[in-house]
């Protein structure tokens, strides 16, 4: 799509009606205004809607890229519109959830159509008590268990690439793709 010409589209400020009386008879200078009317037409149009631009929910297709890199929002060509607007509106909300379970869960759900499940917890440890001998390192990993919910596949490259941008880099994180939710226990979070 193109806002440069936009054919027939109207100015909403003709610059020949804003002339002096002097020239508001003279055909060349109403003509000659016409003219730059045809071409200021779209930078008006798109200043008056620019609130618009500026909303992913509503915005021209090719901004809502720009605007996903504006908030650090995923964004994926492949996918559809509407994919990459929710994507896009809901990058703050990701962001803020970003190294938890939660935060995991939702991006395997909104991103990749994917139900996911997560056990463990990276071993974390701490001390309350400053200067202590520092604890041994962790053993245990975070398991991802995802299941196809929008489309009928799951694609395992990709579930490994999200989860490994979203995981903390102090943890190991194992991925298994099971055909359907496991029976026995509520969603990880």
């Amino acid at each position: 799509m193109s806002r440069a010409a936009v054919p027939g589209l109207p100015s909403r400020h003709p610059i020949g009606g804003q002339l002096p009386a002097l020239y508001a008879e003279d055909d060349f200078a109403q003509r000659f205004t016409a003219g730059l009317d045809t071409v200021l037409a779209p930078v008006f149009s798109t200043l008056d809607n620019l609130p618009a631009y500026l909303d992913p929910r509503v915005a021209p297709a090719d901004f809502v890229a720009w605007l996903a890199s504006w908030v650090g929002g995923v964004d994926d060509p492949r996918w559809p519109a509407e994919l990459r607007r929710e994507a896009t509106v809901r990058a703050m909300e990701l962001h803020r959830g970003r190294g938890t379970k939660r935060g995991l869960l939702e991006a395997l759900r909104l991103i990749l159509g994917v139900g996911a499940e997560i056990a463990g917890d990276g071993a974390a440890v701490w001390s309350r008590t400053p200067g202590t001998e520092l604890p041994p390192a962790p053993d245990a990993e975070i398991v991802v268990r995802v299941w196809p919910e929008r489309d009928a596949t799951v694609d395992e490259s990709r579930v490994h690439e999200l989860v490994r941008a979203l995981c903390p880099v102090h943890t190991r994180c194992r991925v298994e793709v099971i055909s359907a939710p496991p029976s026995d226990s509520g969603e990880g979070e």
